[in-house]
């Protein structure tokens, strides 16, 4: 695709700016001779017509339709001025009405429209209506609620056994029966291409894994280029999943295809990038027909019907091996199942079952912070298109240093950051596994809405700009997005009244200590110890230090390091804003420019009702090291 928009009715203006003018024209001459009345012209002054011809003409609009083969139909909308002369000789009148006229056109591609004809001619009907209408780009118009039953008459028309029977849909099948064959030899030097589908024979410029050099190689029409590094960096459910992509293109893109060619006699393939889109180009037309071949490729592959079947049958069947009733228990690899079923990425399978109304299947196969965070899922329509309850600790770190909202939020203890999530720090939702882990509990999985913050994303590295396949679905680890995540008001659902009561009295507890902190350290550090209701020993024992040490560091006999101090105040689970108080006038200072004051930062902001285990994880991931 050129960089430019396409633009059919650009082209048809500009080429057949004759042949619409003297088709008109006859039009015109023919309903003079023989029914003047049928042009609806409204006349003023004229008393009876005399000379009528064609004076000018304007074209609007182009309406494409698709028709079979590389024919494509499409109605001219024309706005006309005609010259009206006077038939009575008593006067001298000229009048130069206005009509809007619609030349209906066909023509066939493959033949550069060089058989454009025009079949008929009417006044312009605003309720005309259209079937498989096209973009002014020849892109074939698909909304969202018909891309089932696109993909479904793709399969009829090139693997109708596909429908027949729930399973693999083999690629190279689909392609053979549609006359294209696949090639699989390297395409860049950076792999940045995994498929090219060329609509023309070309020369094309190609690398050459032995040389390590750019080549060129003839290239027949009709041929799918796939290169085979896919399989090492990806898996085969990403080359299948190409193979497809690129046979949708052939099939609903050619169109858009000539019109470029058309347009550019250079252009002769369409390239599909790693991160999505086409090399090389940058149009409207080109990001409408990847949101296309994004969004058929899986239907293809999964047909919707066949998936059901299959997704039902291992439901049941991992219900009867677990002995677990509740989806979200079994969800993944019921999601790893389907993938083997049907030959397709992890990834495909779970926006697919997502697709097929399991709403449990967002919360699976969630990688973040190099682990896949626990299964999930939460009350339908809690979540903005663009949120998502899952942060990792980098982006939280960021935002606790940049969203003064956020960090006041966590300060006074209410929430914990816990596997990914900053959930409310209740024991409804926060618990201690049998490893000493904090852990979220099953009834916290079940109803994330009811007790986690929300955050906002955007997406780097990918020109499909919606959410739902690419932000929410594509935490994925080999996904290729990049996801930037920022709080801005994620406090949809407050706690049930049952819990708040609750909360309420930690929130005020804690803040009536705050009220007693001087600007003593050491006398903060008695308060919050005899608060706590711990011994030496047991807070000792909780942090990994000794005793006395502890001791002596409260009492003011030690002056604390920042690791020390920092455990002292995440074993008595300190709220932030106390924990930051004690830091503020200790002589032990969190410095901003020490990577690992950061992270400890980070865990006195948001860990401080966790398990010590859970809390010196968190750190380690980070290689920081306390104890």
């Amino acid at each position: 695709m050129t960089k430019s928009n396409l633009s059919f009715q650009e082209y048809v203006s500009k080429r057949f700016d004759n042949a619409i003018f003297n088709s008109l024209a006859a039009h015109v001459e023919n309903a003079r001779n023989n029914d003047f009345d049928r042009l609806r012209l409204r006349l003023r002054r004229i008393r009876r017509v005399g000379d009528v011809e064609l004076y000018d003409t304007k074209v609007l609009r182009v309406d494409a339709y698709d028709l079979p083969g590389s024919k494509v139909g499409f109605d001219i909308r024309v706005e006309a001025h005609v010259k009206v002369c006077e038939g009575d000789h008593h006067y001298d009148n000229v009048e130069f009405p206005q009509q809007w006229f619609v030349l209906r056109c066909t023509g066939d591609l493959d033949k550069d429209l060089a058989d454009f004809s025009v079949n008929g001619i009417d006044i312009y009907n605003s309720k005309d209506k259209y079937k498989r209408k096209l973009y002014d780009s020849l892109v074939p118009v698909i909304y969202r609620d018909e891309c089932e039953q696109a993909a479904m008459d793709f399969l009829k028309r090139h693997y109708p056994k596909g429908l027949a029977q729930p399973g693999y849909i083999d690629p190279i099948e689909v392609a053979k029966s549609m006359g294209l064959t696949v090639v699989q030899r390297s395409i860049t030097e950076d792999c940045s291409i995994f498929g090219q589908v060329y609509f023309r024979d070309c020369d094309a410029e190609l690398y050459n894994d032995d040389t390590g050099e750019m080549e060129t190689i003839h290239v027949p029409a009709r041929t799918i280029l796939v290169d085979p590094q896919t399989y090492f960096l990806y898996n085969l459910g990403k080359v299948n999943n190409t193979i497809i992509h690129e046979c949708v293109h052939w099939d609903f893109h050619r169109k858009a295809f000539e019109l470029d060619r058309l347009c550019n006699n250079d252009v002769s393939m369409i390239g599909c990038r790693v991160v999505g889109g086409v090399k090389g180009r940058d149009s409207h037309a080109v990001d409408i027909m990847e949101r296309q071949a994004n969004s058929l490729t899986p239907r293809i592959q999964m047909p919707m019907g066949a998936f059901k079947t299959r997704a039902i049958k291992w439901i049941r069947e991992y219900r009867e091996r677990t002995g677990k009733t509740d989806l979200i228990d079994i969800i993944q690899p019921v999601i790893d199942a389907l993938a083997i079923d049907f030959h397709v990425s992890r990834l495909a399978a779970k926006i697919r079952m997502v697709d097929a109304g399991c709403e449990e299947a967002i919360g699976a196969f969630n990688w973040v912070d190099d682990h896949y965070v626990a299964t999930h899922r939460f009350k339908k329509g809690s979540l903005k298109p663009n949120q998502t309850f899952t942060i990792g600790a980098e982006d939280l770190a960021r935002q606790l240093v940049s969203n003064p909202k956020l960090k006041e939020i966590v300060s006074d203890g209410t929430y914990l950051y816990v596997d990914s999530h900053l959930v409310l720090a209740f024991g409804k939702y926060v618990c201690i596994d049998e490893t000493g882990m904090t852990v979220l509990t099953d009834y916290a999985r079940n109803h994330m809405d009811e007790c986690c913050l929300a955050f906002d994303m955007t997406v780097e590295g990918c020109d499909d700009n919606e959410y739902y396949t690419v932000c929410y679905l594509n935490k994925d680890k080999d996904a290729r997005v990049i996801l930037n995540i920022a709080y801005t008001d994620g406090l949809q659902f407050s706690p049930p009244e049952r819990q708040k009561k609750i909360l309420e009295e930690q929130v005020y507890r804690y803040a009536n200590l705050y009220k007693s902190f001087s600007t003593d350290y050491v006398d903060c550090l008695q308060k919050a110890y005899k608060d706590s209701g711990l011994s030496y020993k047991e807070l000792a024992i909780n942090i990994g230090m000794h005793p006395d040490v502890v001791s002596r560091i409260i009492n003011g006999k030690n002056d604390p390091a920042v690791e020390s101090l920092a455990l002292i105040c995440l074993g008595m689970k300190l709220p932030y804003k106390l924990s930051s108080h004690i830091f503020q006038y200790s002589p032990c200072e969190l410095l901003y420019r020490n990577k690992d004051h950061i992270w400890i930062d980070v865990a006195l902001q948001t860990m401080s009702g966790q398990s010590m285990a859970s809390i010196k994880k968190f750190l380690n991931n980070h290689n920081v090291f306390i104890i």
